[in-house]
């Protein structure tokens, strides 16, 4: 028994105890606020790009088990599919819908805002959610950068030509997803396309900082119709984001770095959260025009409080999608 003890004791045995212990306690204490509120959002219906893994999927999977009717609009349909029946056998809600966007492409923007009016004429809840992170540098199909594409062009568009809805239906809301790499960004309007040079994280890092002073400049604009916008940074969230790195350093980040930053990393259920608190806690249903993080309000950076730089890229991405808001409704 002496011996059993002591062995038990042994800090040979002890270290990897305690040290699995305190990287289990640092995992749980990384899942941040967790939204747990009840809401029956039995007749609403939402739409959230990038749907079928990662946060949006974990997003979509709540939104369907309170009882939303959700449209999951991804670029692999099939992937989306092979989703979708998951989760809907996980809830019993069978209304959950998934449908082909490629935010790559502002023609499939234009076919899937089509489709959807056919079938809706409510829409309660926009998540523009969708996004690719440090990729070797490549033109969308309308000849756009494809991280400025992708994470604020193609959302651009979407959400103008939504607009419409979104005010029919209101008090409604959207849900832009950000990322603290926007406090490192700036928007370089002498290169926006990145043409001149390119640099895979000063790129992303626009692309964040856009959907930041898109939000704030669709605020101003939505102002008295009942329709809020926020902006969010999920944190640091173990998904597919990095899937597009395919270089020696994106295999030692995906192999390497991050399993070791496990212990630091949100799952995607805990990554979702925050885009879950602002797209269904009551509380918010005036707020607009902020940025979240952890379902706590923050300053966003500096630059993304400037609002003549909000006001030129909204005009230039008019330019680029070819969108003229003032004729729409």
């Amino acid at each position: 028994m002496c011996f059993l003890i002591g062995c038990l004791l042994s800090p040979v045995l002890l270290f990897p105890i305690i040290l699995g212990a305190l990287v289990l306690y640092t995992r749980h204490r990384k899942q941040g606020i967790q939204f747990k509120k009840h809401t029956d959002e039995t007749g609403k219906v939402f739409i959230v790009t990038g749907a079928n893994a990662g946060i949006g999927k974990e997003t979509v999977r709540e939104l369907a088990k309170r009882g939303g009717t959700v449209y999951m609009a991804c670029r692999d349909l099939k992937r989306c599919e092979e989703a979708r029946l998951e989760i809907v056998k996980e809830t019993n809600n069978q209304n959950v819908f998934s449908r082909e966007l490629d935010l790559n492409s502002l023609d499939s923007v234009r076919k899937f805002v089509a489709g959807f009016k056919r079938e809706q004429d409510k829409l309660h809840v926009l998540i523009n959610n969708a996004g690719i992170m440090r990729c070797p540098r490549r033109l969308t199909k309308d000849g756009f950068e494809s991280q400025l594409g992708v994470n604020h062009m193609g959302h651009f568009l979407l959400t103008n030509l939504l607009l419409d809805v979104l005010k029919k239906t209101a008090p409604s809301r959207i849900v832009v997803l950000s990322s603290v790499a926007h406090t490192r960004g700036t928007i370089n309007f002498d290169d926006l396309n990145s043409e001149k040079s390119y640099n895979e994280i000063d790129a992303y890092s626009q692309s964040k900082l856009a959907n930041v002073l898109f939000t704030r400049e669709l605020a101003k604009r939505l102002g008295g119709t009942g329709v809020t916008v926020n902006a969010l940074n999920p944190g640091s969230v173990d998904t597919e984001l990095a899937r597009d790195w395919n270089t020696l350093k994106g295999y030692f980040i995906r192999y390497v770095l991050k399993p070791l930053m496990w212990p630091i990393l949100k799952t995607p259920k805990s990554g979702a959260q925050t885009s879950i608190f602002l797209s269904l806690d009551r509380d918010l249903e005036k707020v607009t025009g902020k940025y979240f993080h952890n379902c706590q309000e923050e300053e966003p950076s500096p630059a993304a409080q400037n609002d003549e730089t909000a006001g030129l890229l909204w005009a230039e991405s008019e330019k680029w999608t070819g969108l003229d808001s003032s004729k729409l409704d």
